[in-house]
């Protein structure tokens, strides 16, 4: 064979065979960059425990509502990628859960999380859901959870391990006086149920009214399956108990209505984070006369305005202060003008527009009750006595603007479409308010110091 023949049977074989080999190593080189990337968008976060591997299994399916839902936000649980968070809506999570067991005899948990979200581009076409990076946030709430439950499911399996050991020593028939005819019958360990009037229990043949003849005729003539499920309700009546003697937890909150909305900081002015609904829970971590200090999830936290919220027990939804402010508050301002002219100020949703302006005035001035929070509750008044005359204005008033003649006075606006919401019941107090203007805004500012 000459050298140009050889030439050209090599080419030939690199023809031939190079594209399929090509067509068997690309799926594997795609498969390999896409697990990288997979692993690099929602990493897992892991940790190490005593308890067995079904031990923990058993715990996660008590968290399983945690492990996905919505987000409030997205600053604080995701990573900024190629666009900026506040571009993104409607954020949601779902975390996976690995368990595997250790070489002492525990388990080692894995989480990862994948966050996903809707992009709002300027361009429509471009819009969609985007998957974005979790910062760890959520893996490690859904951890510390974990932690808690399994402690205290071992200090509950702990704590109730001594009492079959103790029962079982001494059989029930022994404890009534009854005689052991060698009978193989099962030994009861539950408590024994309470006589709803006395409170006593039939340990005591006399207040029973039975004695131990009868008492043994009756166990004898029982079937075993009879005898089991006497057992089975005796177990049941003192698990019942247990549970209704269980603690509820006596720190939580619930929104009142919907469209509460729940702010970074304890002001008027504070930034909206998301609007709660109607009868949402919340652990409360503290609060003062205006608001409520409460934990979102996680590390999240946020700020309630107090009568938007039903109370824990023996906690007023109303301050003292607050209610005798609602009292107090006509005597302390009085009405000295009424016009209607366009909007003094710069907020866009009344700029240009015609509104009616209300000009109010301290009855005395050196009045000491007469802050933000008498200022909110004769607002709230003019609000409700102005709504009618408003409402039939419609066409030519786009809203109303109260004005405060004093040197600590100030100006709140709202648009007629906030007020109509607000009479309707759809708006809670607190939503109204983050719904107007307030110029300056630190003279409404009604935060007070945290009442613990």
């Amino acid at each position: 064979m000459t050298r140009r023949s050889f030439r050209v049977a090599t080419l030939s074989i690199r023809r031939r065979f190079l594209p399929a080999a090509l067509r068997a190593v690309f799926p594997l080189v795609v498969l390999l960059v896409a697990e990288q990337s997979g692993y690099a968008q929602a990493g897992p976060y892991e940790r190490t425990y005593r308890q067995s591997k079904s031990a923990v299994e058993k715990a996660l399916k008590e968290l399983q509502p945690s492990m996905s839902g919505r987000l409030p936000a997205l600053e604080g649980f995701a990573s900024s990628g190629d666009h900026p968070l506040n571009r993104y809506q409607r954020a949601y999570y779902q975390s996976a859960v690995q368990v595997s067991s250790t070489a002492s005899g525990g388990s080692l948990v894995r989480v990862s999380t994948k966050v996903t979200a809707w992009y709002a581009d300027s361009i429509p076409s471009r819009s969609g859901y985007q998957l974005l990076t979790s910062n760890g946030r959520i893996e490690s709430d859904l951890l510390d959870q974990l932690t808690d439950l399994l402690a205290t499911s071992s200090t509950a399996m702990s704590s109730s391990q001594s009492f079959p050991a103790a029962s079982a020593k001494r059989p029930l028939t022994a404890e009534k006086g009854i005689e052991n005819k060698g009978t193989k019958e099962p030994t009861i360990s539950a408590p024994m149920p309470r006589l709803p009037e006395t409170g006593r229990t039939f340990s005591s043949s006399a207040d029973a009214g039975l004695s131990a003849q009868q008492l043994s005729d009756s166990k004898n003539s029982l079937r075993p399956t009879d005898r089991t499920a006497t057992g089975l309700q005796a177990e049941a009546a003192s698990l019942e108990e247990v549970l209704k003697n269980q603690a509820h937890p006596k720190n939580l909150v619930a929104i009142k209505k919907s469209g509460t909305p729940v702010v970074a900081t304890p002001s008027l002015n504070g930034k909206t984070l998301f609007l709660a609904s109607a009868h949402d829970e919340f652990e409360m971590l503290d609060f003062n006369a205006d608001w409520v200090h409460v934990r979102i999830s996680g590390l999240s936290r946020g700020w309630i305005w107090r009568t938007s919220l039903e109370m824990p027990e023996g906690i007023s939804d109303i301050p003292q202060a607050g209610a005798s402010a609602n009292l107090v508050a006509a005597d302390l301002f009085q009405v000295t003008r009424e016009e209607t002219a366009p909007f003094p100020g710069d907020w866009e949703p009344l700029r240009g527009k015609n509104v009616k302006i209300i000009s109010v005035q301290k009855i005395q001035e050196n009045e000491k009750d007469s802050g933000a929070r008498a200022k909110l509750e004769f607002a709230k008044s003019l609000l409700d006595k102005n709504y009618a005359e408003l409402a039939a204005k419609s066409q030519e008033l786009a809203g109303v603007v109260l004005i405060f003649d004093s040197v600590d006075g100030g100006m709140i606006a709202a648009t007629l479409p906030t007020v109509q919401q607000w009479k309707a019941g759809t708006l809670s107090d607190a939503a109204l308010w983050h719904q107007c203007y307030f110029d300056p805004p630190e003279t409404f500012n009604v935060a007070g110091p945290a009442g613990g």
